[in-house]
Order: structure tokens, then C-alpha cells, then sequence
């Protein structure tokens, strides 16, 4: 082994795989920081400590060249989350650590998550899930709001399971069209300008 990938949920680690396959790459992901569902999922650097600490005997036995750390900007930012992270590292393997770390936030114009990017990418038509934003308006005007984290999640579930599953595959809509299956699927363009930065961060850490 010579490179491994931390990522923050198992929603995480299915679109790296399907990341890494599209730009056919040699990099193993390791367990996702957390083990539980994905809208429990908040804030992974509260959690990498741990994940990084569990990792550490693992890098003296097994001869790690480098890990890559993938986290959320969220609205953290790019930078700040950066500085928790090394921050983190150097708590853990102090200032001079045996293997390289390499950092990278996901984000859309420097805040968001994984799903915020995912609706960046997205090459099926999304009439169902467009039409949230309606209904965000509406909850406005209610004085009822989601969070902007809250609501990137809920809009992927509803283009995954209503604008992107037929209605055979709905019949067994939670493993068809859950967000595995979905990203087994042709409705991201993983050719997107948006991920240009981000396969270039994973081919590094490959090489």
C-alpha cells in the first residue's frame, strides 16, 4: 500500500470510487470517518482526530507514502477547514510526521459539501428536484428555512429517487435507488470543469 484516502460518510466514499474509477487511478479509500447515517453525518473534523489516531499504527506497519484528507468546506470555508485539519494532523502525528498528508476541501465557490457539488455535475434532467426550489420559497415566506447543508442532501435524494429511477427500479427504491446505485448510474459528467482541481488533488496522491 503507498496511498490511502480519508473521506467523511459512505456517500463520500461512493462517488470516490466512482471518481477514481472514471480517471482509473490506484488509490485505496478507507473506512469513512463516521459509520452512521449520512444526516448524522456534520461536521467530520470533530471526528478525524479519532479516525487519524486508529490510523497511525496502521502507517508504521504498513509502510504508507501518503494520505489524502477529504473533508467539507460546509460554511467553514476552504481555508479554515485546512487549518483544522493540519491542526488536527500535527495533534496527532506531531510536526514530523512519516507520511505525507494531502489536503483537499470539497466546496462550489468556496462553501458546501459533497452534494452541493454533486448538483454542480448533475447530467440528467431534474424536474422533480428543481421544483424544491418552490418549495424552499415557500418556507421563506413562513418563516420556515432549511439549512443550505440540509436542503443540497434532500434535493440529491429526490433527483436519485424520482428523476433519475424508472418506476421499476422505485418499486425497490432502497437499493435501487438509494445513493450507491445511484452513482453506478450515468447522471453525473464527471467530465465537468467543476472536478478538474479535485482529480488533479487525487492523480497526485496516486502517484
Amino acid at each position: 500500500m503507498s496511498n490511502l484516502l480519508i473521506v467523511e460518510s459512505h456517500n463520500d466514499k461512493y462517488f470516490f470510487e466512482a471518481l477514481i474509477a472514471h480517471i482509473n487511478v490506484p488509490i485505496e479509500i478507507d473506512s469513512p470517518i463516521y459509520a452512521i447515517d449520512e444526516y448524522e453525518c456534520l461536521y467530520g473534523i470533530n471526528q478525524l482526530e479519532k479516525k487519524l489516531t486508529a490510523l497511525k499504527s496502521q502507517v508504521a506497519k504498513e509502510g504508507i507514502d501518503k494520505i489524502g484528507v477529504i473533508l467539507d468546506a460546509d460554511n467553514v470555508g476552504i481555508k479554515a477547514r485546512k487549518q483544522e485539519i493540519r491542526d488536527t494532523i500535527k495533534l496527532v502525528f506531531g510536526d514530523n510526521p512519516d507520511t505525507a498528508f494531502s489536503i483537499y476541501i470539497l466546496n462550489v465557490d468556496g462553501k458546501g459539501e459533497l452534494e452541493t457539488l454533486l448538483k454542480a455535475i448533475k447530467s440528467a434532467e431534474s424536474p422533480m428536484a428543481d421544483c424544491l426550489d418552490a418549495w424552499q420559497q415557500c418556507l421563506t415566506s413562513k418563516d420556515e428555512t432549511l439549512t443550505q447543508k440540509d436542503f443540497d442532501k434532500f434535493w440529491i435524494q429526490i433527483y436519485h429517487r424520482y428523476d433519475c429511477c424508472s418506476n421499476q427500479e422505485k418499486r425497490q427504491a432502497g437499493c435501487k435507488c438509494n445513493f450507491e446505485a445511484s452513482l453506478k448510474k450515468k447522471i453525473y459528467n464527471f467530465d465537468k470543469e467543476e472536478l478538474n482541481d479535485l482529480k488533479h488533488f487525487l492523480k497526485n496522491l496516486s502517484s
